[in-house]
């Protein structure tokens, strides 16, 4: 059975835009949180925070928190909590534009995975995207001159699920408030990492890292900026989520690559934080693959007129 679902591309393009804009700002406060408390801590902490705001969003209007599919929207919470682990991991290790630009490649994933998991025909302008995708990758995270790591891959790796994570938000929750999917989110990161939190401190392996620091009492001084962190992300997301349902992936995904142009803007005029000429190009190629990828991949008219449920 179909249902028609009407898109509104201007709403869409502006609610992206202003999300990127909030969140390209807000993230480059996690590399300071990163030098008082964990990963885990942090994220637990800012899924807290974020708890009463979203009970007054569903109160005014804004939404319902009660998944219409709850295994389809935990599926996607899942999916998307593991990108985020990854992603704020990285934050607090690397410069936000390197961050970003191995977040970004997911465009280049969603492309594979349609390819070789849905069969799609994929043609050679979009092949190409991949391999400028690749070089941009190289460029970025310098491999050669740092050597390989895991910590390097952290980024890319948050690409590959936020894919998954993208690709399910209209096509496995259509229909779902947009407060729904986000709060299932939160609730499975704030969940996984006070159970990863709790792991550390009961084996007794935490070595003073971000990646595994336990737990630090008080936090007086990073308050302000995890209060930020939540507010800002829930505004943020909230708008993703909201942009994503208003019109088809392949139309908004190239307002989302604003942020590459915001998050290292904010890290220079904040942090006094520099970007590398080569790192510049690749977070160009990077972000020339995903436009190419999103414009070669608009769907015809008669396949936005309905999406399957």
């Amino acid at each position: 059975m179909t249902t028609s679902q009407q898109d509104h591309p201007m709403a869409a393009a502006l609610l992206m835009l202003g999300a990127m804009a909030l969140i390209g700002l807000i993230d480059n406060f996690i590399a300071r949180i990163a030098e008082s408390i964990g990963l885990w801590q942090f994220v637990m902490l800012r899924s807290a925070l974020m708890a009463p705001f979203l009970v007054v969003m569903a109160r005014i209007g804004l939404g319902r928190l009660r998944p219409l599919r709850w295994r389809r929207v935990l599926a996607r919470g899942v999916m998307l909590s593991v990108s985020m682990f990854l992603y704020f991991g990285a934050l607090g290790l690397m410069p936000i534009a390197e961050a970003l630009a191995g977040l970004f490649t997911s465009p280049i994933f969603v492309l594979l995975i349609n390819a070789l998991i849905q069969r799609e025909r994929i043609g050679p302008r979009r092949i190409l995207a991949v391999a400028v995708g690749f070089v941009g990758i190289v460029l970025v995270l310098q491999p050669g001159a740092r050597g390989v790591s895991l910590v390097m891959l952290m980024p890319v790796a948050a690409g590959f699920f936020y894919a998954i994570s993208s690709i399910a938000t209209r096509s496995w929750c259509a229909g779902e408030s947009a407060l729904s999917l986000l709060g299932a989110n939160m609730l499975l990161l704030g969940g996984l990492s006070g159970l990863v939190q709790l792991g550390i401190g009961v084996l007794g392996s935490e070595n003073g890292t971000y990646l595994a620091r336990g737990w630090v009492w008080p936090v007086w001084d990073v308050a302000p900026w995890l209060l930020v962190q939540a507010v800002g992300s829930l505004a943020g997301v909230y708008g993703i989520i909201r942009a994503y349902q208003l019109d088809v992936p392949s139309n908004v995904a190239v307002f989302e690559y604003s942020a590459l142009i915001w998050a290292p803007l904010f890290g220079f005029l904040l942090f006094g934080q520099g970007v590398g000429p080569w790192q510049i190009l690749g977070v160009a190629l990077i972000a020339l693959a995903g436009v190419i990828i999103a414009l070669r991949s608009r769907p015809s008219r008669k396949a936005r007129s309905g999406l399957a449920r």
